[in-house]
């Protein structure tokens, strides 16, 4: 009898070991963002962005005290999302479109780690210290923020996001620092495909979600690199190009306006629910 006990008590404790903390949900999205200053987001948010259904969260990528808020725990996904002081970036209406549309039952998570002003090279898994090497001092604060290896700080948070949910796709904006490299969709790929493999992902799965820079007609500087970006499904199968046709742009030529972002925020989630059959 009490080896009979002895053996219910271990089964007992067993179960709620592999039952602490938090089970994963299946119908909890994430999605993984990444890329240069128009994916960290580079207008300033407005009032009719500070209300977010509480489906759509963030992880939150590095710890912002002003906005009370750790590395590593979920919050509704009001902006900023990537940095304590980034802006309005497309993942901010990318996630809105989504619980817009998808069932009540299903929430969307995202992380966002990204770095104004940097080459896909910062993301190479095993080539970003030669990159980071030769960064500007202005840079070096951000990718610092990362703990010095943003690509790592990205699959750190992602793992984490998986004991909670599951990634359903990978978007990406970035590019301009590499105008006119032809070898740039080979670059992403690598990146993809570790991302990919850190993560025990598969591409059919998960899709790789590619923005379009400024375009020409609103006096995009780097709108040359568009149609490099156009080959990238040709390099990854599971690619989808994102366009930024009417996106409005600020002076610069780089950069979206705040009504910019949200137009092409609302394009990548558009893709996305229509990859998830909705």
């Amino acid at each position: 009898m009490k080896l009979l006990l002895g053996k219910f008590l271990l089964i007992v404790v067993i179960l709620a070991l592999g039952h602490s903390g938090h089970a994963q949900d299946k119908n909890f999205y994430v999605f993984l963002a990444f890329g240069q200053s128009n994916m960290e987001g580079a207008a300033k948010f407005e009032e009719q962005d500070a209300q977010v259904d509480p489906r759509f969260q963030v992880l939150q990528a590095i710890d912002c005290p002003d906005l009370k808020r750790e590395k590593g725990n979920w919050y509704p996904a009001v902006p900023p999302l990537t940095r304590c002081h980034t802006g309005l970036t497309p993942v901010d209406y990318f996630g809105r479109i989504l619980v817009e549309n998808l069932p009540d039952s299903i929430r969307v998570g995202v992380i966002n780690v990204s770095v104004g002003g940097c080459k896909i090279e910062l993301f190479e898994k095993d080539n970003y210290k030669t990159y980071v090497e030769t960064a500007p001092e202005w840079m070096l604060n951000m990718i610092n923020a990362y703990d010095g290896n943003p690509y790592r700080h990205l699959v750190d948070l992602a793992k984490k996001a998986q004991k909670e949910g599951v990634v359903k796709g990978i978007l990406l904006h970035q590019g301009e620092s590499n105008t006119g490299d032809k070898q740039w969709p080979k670059k992403v790929r690598g990146v993809y495909e570790n991302l990919l493999s850190d993560l025990d992902l598969v591409a059919e799965e998960v899709p790789l979600l590619a923005g379009e820079m400024v375009s020409a007609a609103q006096g995009g500087k780097c709108a040359s690199m568009n149609a490099i970006l156009a080959t990238l499904p040709v390099v990854i199968p599971s690619a989808h190009v994102i366009s930024s046709e009417d996106c409005e742009a600020i002076s610069d030529g780089l950069h979206f306006s705040a009504a910019g972002y949200r137009k092409l925020g609302r394009r990548y989630g558009n893709q996305m629910l229509s990859i998830l059959g909705y």
